[in-house]
């Protein structure tokens, strides 16, 4: 069982938020809660279904993870 507190516990998510606050965040006015949580859910949708990734090979992560299991199946 690793230790607690390591430094790739975190490391993904913190990735995450990094990126959201840089890219949806930053710059804009301040909204109320309801209005945060929508651009928030919208902004998670835009990144897992329809970002390209150079990585992935110019696909989104859904269409990465589908084209994936399509094959090894």
């Amino acid at each position: 069982m690793p230790r607690k507190a390591t430094c790739a516990d975190n490391a993904s998510m913190e990735n995450f938020f990094g990126i959201l606050k840089q890219e949806m965040y930053y710059g804009e006015k301040l909204v109320s809660f309801e209005e945060l949580k929508v651009k928030i859910e919208e902004y998670i949708y835009w990144y897992n279904n329809e970002r390209s990734k150079k990585k992935l090979a110019g696909l989104s992560p859904v269409e990465y993870r589908k084209q994936s299991s399509q094959t090894a199946a």
